[in-house]
């Protein structure tokens, strides 16, 4: 199979959602069933409600940039209640234990160098139609997980499979 010849997946997340961090085993079977081949992409859409998820997009954008996002996302997805009492401290901690940059991080929370990216996912996101989250976007159609997310692995594999005939 040619690497990236499938659809591309985006994720759209909350850094801080107890969702997403139930949704992130589908992306991990997903990424085990198809390895390579299936591009998932973190898009950021975080909600009003969680009052360091907008934070959390910046500093899981600067560890991309380092080329620690997704060790990132896993390891701050798994921490959501910790997030959310103690804030950007855990971001800082999160950061230092997948082994980025800590000053870096710090530093673009400060300077807000992601911002855009992570407004621009935002706006994108309420143009299509991302209400909550997790919503997953791929092959042109949109899956809401926010209510539930009840058989949407087996849709995405839906979606892949058809991709892969045509």
């Amino acid at each position: 199979m040619i690497d990236g010849s499938l659809p591309r997946l985006e994720f759209w997340c909350d850094l801080q959602c107890p969702d997403c961090r139930t949704a992130l085993d589908d992306v991990r079977a997903l990424r085990a069933q198809y390895g390579d081949a299936l591009p998932v992409e973190l898009r950021h859409f975080p909600l009003e409600k969680h009052k360091h998820a907008y934070a959390a997009a910046e500093a899981a954008e600067e560890a991309f940039a380092q080329g620690l996002g997704w060790p990132f996302v896993e390891a701050l997805l798994a921490r959501v209640e910790e997030l959310d009492a103690r804030g950007q401290q855990v971001l800082l901690d999160v950061a230092r234990e997948v082994g980025a940059d800590v000053e870096e991080v710090d530093t673009a929370l400060v300077d807000g160098r992601h911002m855009l990216i992570v407004d621009a996912d935002q706006a994108e996101g309420k143009a299509i139609g991302v209400t909550g989250t997790p919503t997953y976007v791929i092959g042109g159609e949109r899956l809401d997980g926010g209510q539930s997310q009840d058989g949407l692995r087996e849709r995405i594999v839906a979606v892949i499979e058809a991709a892969r005939a045509s």
